[in-house]
């Protein structure tokens, strides 16, 4: 990822104006893409710069800190690709705490997008609200820029509505066997960034040498236990992969791991950043009966994967 991910309003660049929008954008699903494809083509048109400015952690985590099934579609630096991908230039993560979630609407457009950001444009999706207990929204981005000068824009209804998708109904398909949806929903496969670690290297010994993953985000959603097809992006090369995803119940039925295994790789890559892009939901997670016939299986899982997933 070459454009700059910035953590303070003072970081951004002020040689332009700024057409902003705001929000936590997890996971960037559809609805979020029209959102920020509008912001990329009105910055285009006004010959100013695109910023998105969203928040780290969740804010649902700070104001509901008793919630502990939260999870995340999307960590910082997935959104953050996601986003850059789409044409927006500037990615503003500001840390959501219990003394930001106190800021009213008028003191954090009249602090921040005014007095720190060269703000033209402010573009919002007909739903959108900020500030203390969700107290703002396009009315009163309307008010107050008739105080300070800038513009508003919403996004209606009707363009977001028609695409009937939400970061909530990504998270139920994808905790309940529904990868397509899902990934129809977010329009590329689902993703899952993390660093290979040591495991307990039973692959090997039957032929399928894997890598284990430890997730980068802790709340980052792991789907649906079970095997997977998929892709797996190593040192910016990519790769068919077979993944499972659950508790092993053959050789151990305890711990959660996501372990991968790569077709034509052979390399040392502990310690090593990937991402693993889940493509198609092959079977439940199973116990088999011994390690020949866990074998068996994963030989049959490996044939389908290599057939159902393409790199073009």
């Amino acid at each position: 990822m070459t454009t700059p991910l910035y953590r303070n309003p003072s970081e951004v660049p002020k040689s332009s104006p700024l057409v902003i929008t705001q929000g936590t954008f997890d996971g960037v699903h559809l609805g979020h893409q029209k959102v920020l494809k509008h912001v990329v083509d009105l910055a285009k048109q006004q010959n100013t710069q695109s910023l998105l400015i969203t928040y780290h952690p969740h804010p649902r985590l700070v104001v509901e800190p008793n919630n502990r099934e939260l999870r995340m579609l999307s960590s910082i630096e997935e959104k953050a690709e996601a986003v850059f991908a789409l044409g927006i230039d500037y990615v503003l993560v500001l840390p959501f705490t219990q003394e930001f979630s106190q800021l009213s609407p008028e003191a954090f457009v009249a602090d921040i997008l005014v007095k720190q950001l060269n703000v033209h444009t402010i573009v919002i999706g007909y739903d959108h609200h900020f500030g203390i207990n969700r107290s703002g929204d396009f009315n009163t981005l309307v008010r107050l820029s008739k105080q300070f000068n800038f513009a508003v824009q919403e996004i209606p209804a009707s363009t977001i509505d028609e695409i009937a998708v939400s970061s909530t109904r990504i998270r139920k398909a994808l905790s309940n066997r529904g990868l397509e949806e899902a990934n129809q929903l977010i329009g590329r496969p689902y993703q899952l960034t993390g660093t290979v670690i040591h495991g307990k290297q039973l692959g090997r010994t039957i032929g399928f040498p894997t890598a284990n993953i430890h997730l980068n985000d802790p709340y980052k959603l792991i789907p649906s236990f079970g095997v997977y097809a998929g892709i797996c992006l190593v040192e910016n090369k990519r790769f068919k992969m077979v993944c499972n995803i659950g508790v092993r119940p053959t050789v151990d039925g305890e711990n959660i791991s996501i372990e991968a295994h790569l077709f034509d790789f052979v390399k040392n890559i502990y310690g090593e950043h990937l991402t693993l892009f889940l493509v198609q939901y092959l079977r439940n997670e199973q116990k088999f009966d011994s390690i020949e016939a866990l074998k068996s299986q994963i030989l049959l899982d490996a044939q389908q994967a290599q057939i159902l997933v393409t790199l073009d």
